[in-house]
């Protein structure tokens, strides 16, 4: 993402005057720059001098910083006079990323306009008008007000004030703007006042603006355009985190900056309004054209944010129930209503909400909740107090959705964005640089509630599954990430943006479940009811936090710890990465290290030299042990020495609730395999899991030998848990094994070692698949690790998964009502193309052709690159280049068709000879990827040359410098996988 332009810009009154009565050519240079920065224009009321621009498309947000579109309408504007670039205006707070602390926003009083109509939204641009009066209260004397405002048009702006307290906050007088202008750079509007306000004082800014309304983005005010009932249809919704209200409405933009609102808005009569509090009432306009409108007010708000700011206009239906007096009602397209989709997120959000009421002892504050589902919604979901918001794909359950993990995806998001109302909503961060506590405590609750409601549910697993193992591949010593930064650091607007990412979701969650762990559940809450009930309405730091935990602990004193609960947390949240914890059972000494990609000698000495206090909850004999505690780099633990005589064995971790990987020494990695072949079922599911997947991790960056983590497989003929399985497929039959043709002598030892393993398990599911698939509904684990075991077991070769993947596509092909079981559906599509001929292929390109939904085309467009016939995916490769893309509208067909080992070939060919299509169609940077999928192979100096020469007509000087220097890196790791892959077929030979 590139840095946002100097589109900011100043100039005062007298400067203007000034600049009037220059000569004609300084005054045609300064228009020239004008072109480059906005325009300035003056509009009623007279004092006020607004810096508008030209008319212009809205621009996405998030891109390059373009000025916002003007009115489309409003009163004649007198003539443009050139406005003072950015880089030759004097420095100001309108350059720095915080608002100065001079106003402090009391009450919004909102009113939004979009002229949306049921017949004409899919015409022009559509655009709303607005006014807001902002009552403020001034701290500091100033003359010059800055607050947020981002692509909008202010028609009018004024000061009313000092307002007096003792008679209802009337007016007393009226500050005179002289002027206003726009800082795009850091997306404020600033406006200049004849004389400064007072401290102490109240204020009302009374500004009127107008907007665009975004398509094709998710951000401020946008518009779903959908078919429901048969009929195009339309409707209005925001999303305003994080700083998406400016888009909306001049705003002080900030989560610290609480205050109450008053909306209405004006809407077409044939669509409902709906806002964050329940609607207090409704009146008739007419427009200028004697159209008639609607006009719907709501009760003011709780104290709350900006960003939580929220409405909708549209011609939805919805379900309702009642929830210990407050009124629930889920909203969603009409044909969706009636059919029953949105029944089960009714039947659940209820009693969420009672079990989060009961948990904290904190009622939810709001009288009602509405839940809309989008037709499309790219945020996934949005936890706005009293209209939460989300993408129907994960609200809606349809019936052919049973045999899917859908009804626990949509449980656990509903769960998370009702964490929400407490966690971000009544206690909000002071800024975005602590949104992990936000979004890290909304994380950890949504297991709590599965667990509540479904005690059987494995959420430890599942934690591992869906937190914890995505965040530890991703995070390292390197990454230079921490789960709370310096609010210093920030310097653009865009950073915010990227703090929304998997540190703060899914490294947040792992910190709120290790900080549970080594507490007992009881203090833990209580903590968290205290912090709740001290903050609510408010805002809070990591700090307070840590500080509510620290009076809980040191109000008992049968937990005892060895530092601050700052202290220790600190340490997890301030510096980036995780440890790897070593253990010696020799000798009992354990020590801790940074994690590192591809650990290299003495490279903690390079960097990174702070340490974590770490609790160690562990296991030895399948007993759990008392909690300790490696608050140095190392420390001696005698209780977990085990002797090479005995057949004690010892885990570290417990349940995988601390954030870190386990390493031993060769007796203790001995002593697990020993009990593993022996006794499998006395380590459990999540430790086996655990094994499995540190002792890859380990061993693929240098911290044990790749033999050490085989070892560990030894034991799969007696393993049943599938969740186990997959974790050992996804680090054993890695991507580049599959692919690279290479490999074809570690392919027949390594068939021949899991085929003999992989019976047992692959006997239970399929016989599963064959009898009664059904019973697979309610396990989560099942149903989203079959594919790959079928994957794995067709891959190898094993007849009985390619004869039920024959059997269940012709099944299929036959009586489409047959449907293939949707877990194993792309395996066997893919197989049953791979199997079959062009009458196969043309009945999946017929399907495809008729598909709507897009998980469903992706599908099936990746199906149909599995076929063998080099002709058939030479005549995909045609499809892709020379059909519409409302046809194949896939990101690259190409890719798709590469990633195979017959394709690789044919989409090398079909480059050389296609380019010119291909590069119009998808772009030359997709060649960067196509490269790397094509390269996979490339192990020498002179296959590099080879490469370089097929991409040299393809591209220009600089694309060739890339290329090369990724030629370099496949190279380098091909050879590494290649060494790897020499080991692993020398164990091979050795243990099959």
């Amino acid at each position: 993402m590139g840095p946002p332009s100097s589109s900011g810009f100043y100039m005062s009154r007298a400067v203007a005057l000034l600049l009037a009565g220059l000569a004609a050519a300084l005054l045609l240079a300064l228009a020239v720059l004008a072109a480059l920065y906005g325009h300035c224009a003056r509009v009623p009321p007279s004092e006020i001098q607004h810096r508008a621009v030209p008319d212009a498309a809205p621009v996405p947000p998030r891109k390059q910083k373009e000025p916002p579109p003007t009115p489309k309408s409003g009163p004649a504007r007198e003539p443009e006079v050139a406005a003072t670039p950015s880089d030759w205006r004097p420095p100001g707070p309108w350059d720095q990323l915080r608002l100065p602390p001079w106003l402090v926003p009391l009450h919004y009083e909102l009113e939004l306009w979009p002229r949306l109509r049921p017949d004409e939204h899919s015409g022009p641009a559509l655009r709303f008008t607005g006014r807001v009066n902002i009552t403020v209260r001034c701290t500091v004397s100033t003359a010059r007000l800055l607050l947020h405002s981002l692509f909008l048009d202010c028609a009018s702006a004024e000061v009313r004030g000092p307002l007096s307290p003792g008679t209802g906050d009337a007016t007393v007088g009226r500050v005179p703007v002289n002027d206003v202008w726009f800082a795009l750079d850091m997306e404020y509007m600033v406006l200049e006042l004849a004389e400064a306000l007072q401290p102490g004082s109240s204020y009302e800014l009374q500004l009127s603006f107008s907007g665009p309304v975004y398509q094709d983005t998710w951000e401020g005010l946008f518009l779903n355009l959908y078919t429901d009932q048969g009929e195009r249809r339309a409707l209005l919704a925001s999303h305003m985190e994080p700083t998406f209200a400016r888009y909306v409405f001049p705003c002080f933009d900030e989560p610290a900056l609480k205050t109450t609102f008053n909306i209405t808005i004006i809407h077409h009569p044939s669509y409902v309004a709906l806002s964050n509090m329940p609607k207090l009432g409704q009146s008739e306009k007419e427009d200028v054209n004697g159209s008639k409108w609607t006009v719907t007010t709501f009760y003011t708000t709780p104290l709350m944010p900006t960003y939580l700011v929220a409405f909708a206009i549209c011609d939805c239906d919805h379900v309702n129930r009642t929830e210990r007096g407050q009124e629930i009602r889920i909203w969603a397209r009409k044909d969706a209503i009636v059919n029953g989709y949105a029944d089960f997120a009714l039947n659940i959000t209820g009693p969420i909400f009672s079990f989060m009421e009961d948990l904290y002892n904190i009622s939810y504050p709001l009288p009602k909740t509405d839940i809309i589902a989008l037709p499309t919604f790219d945020k996934r979901a949005m936890e706005n107090w009293g209209l939460l918001v989300f993408d129907e794909s994960l609200l809606l359950l349809q019936p052919e959705d049973q045999l899917t993990e859908k009804k626990t995806v949509i449980f656990s998001i509903v769960s998370h964005e009702i964490g929400h109302q407490w966690f971000g909503n009544l206690v909000t961060m002071d800024w975005w640089n602590n949104l992990w506590l936000n979004e890290g405590f909304a994380s950890y609750f949504e297991f709590e509630v599965i667990n509540h409601f479904y005690p059987k549910f494995p959420r430890n697993e599942v934690f591992f599954t869906n937190i914890l193992y995505g965040v530890l591949k991703e995070d390292h010593a390197l990454v230079f990430r921490a789960v709370s930064m310096k609010a210093e650091n920030f310097t653009e607007t865009d950073e915010i943006n990227e703090v929304f990412d998997l540190f703060t979701y899914s490294k947040g969650a792992s910190m709120v479940r290790m900080l549970s762990s080594f507490l007992n559940e009881n203090l833990f809450i209580s903590a968290l009811k205290s912090y709740l009930e001290t903050f609510s309405y408010s805002n809070a730091e990591q700090d307070d936090l840590w500080r509510h935990f620290q009076m809980a602990i040191d109000d008992q004193s049968k937990i005892l710890l060895p530092a601050t609960v700052k202290s220790i947390m600190d340490s997890w949240t301030h510096q980036s990465g995780f440890p790897v914890i070593t253990l010696n059972v020799s000798t009992g000494v354990m020590k801790q290290e940074p994690f590192y990609l591809g650990k290299v000698k003495n490279q903690t000495l390079l960097s990174h030299n702070d340490t974590w206090i770490i609790p160690i909850l562990w296991i030895k004999n399948g007993t759990t042990q008392s909690l300790v505690w490696l608050d140095n780099s190392s420390k001696v633990f005698p209780e977990m020495q085990v002797s090479d005589s005995d057949h004690d064995w010892v885990i570290l971790n417990l349940n995988m609730s601390g954030y870190y990987r386990v390493n031993y020494d060769k007796l203790g990695w001995k002593k697990l395999n020993q009990q593993l072949e022996k006794d499998p079922k006395a380590i459990p599911v999540i430790h086996r899991l655990q094994l499995i997947v540190d002792a890859f991790s380990l061993a693929k960056n240098n911290y044990i030998e790749i033999e050490t983590a085989l070892d560990l497989t030894k034991y799969l003929a007696d393993e049943d848990e599938i969740i186990v399985w997959h974790a050992v497929l996804l680090n054993l039959v890695t991507k580049d094994l599959i692919s690279n043709v290479n490999n074809y002598d570690l392919f027949p030892l390594l068939k021949k070692y899991l085929l003999k393993r992989l019976m047992s398990i692959w006997n239970i599911y399929s016989t599963i698949i064959h009898e009664n698939v059904t019973t697979l509904q309610d396990d989560y684990l099942a149903l989203t690790s079959l594919e790959e075991l079928f994957r794995t077991a067709c891959w190898l070769g094993l007849e009985d998964c390619l004869q039920l993947s024959r059997e269940l596509f012709r099944n299929w092909m036959n009586h489409p009502e047959n449907e293939i079981p949707y877990p194993i559906r792309s395996v066997i599509l893919c197989y049953g193309i791979a199997l079959g001929n062009e009458k196969e292929w043309d009945f999946l390109l017929n399907i495809y052709n008729n598909k709507t939904k897009e998980e469903e085309r992706m599908q099936l467009a990746f199906a149909m690159s599995c076929s063998k016939d080099p002709w058939i995916l030479n005549r995909y490769l045609e499809y892709a280049i020379t059909t519409s893309p409302s046809t194949f509208n896939e990101t690259n067909i190409i890719e798709v068709v590469a990633e195979s080992e017959v394709g690789r070939y044919i989409a090398k060919d079909f480059l050389v000879n296609n380019w010119q299509a291909v590069s119009e169609r998808y772009g030359a940077p997709s060649l960067v990827t196509l490269i790397d999928i094509i390269g996979r192979t490339i192990s020498t100096d002179s296959q590099i040359m080879e490469m370089q020469q097929f991409c040299s007509n393809m591209l220009e000087e600089h694309q060739r410098l890339t290329v090369h220097a990724k030629l370099q890196t496949i190279k380098n790791e091909n050879l590494e996988n290649k060494k790897r892959n020499a080991r692993i077929a020398a164990w091979l030979r050795e243990n099959t």
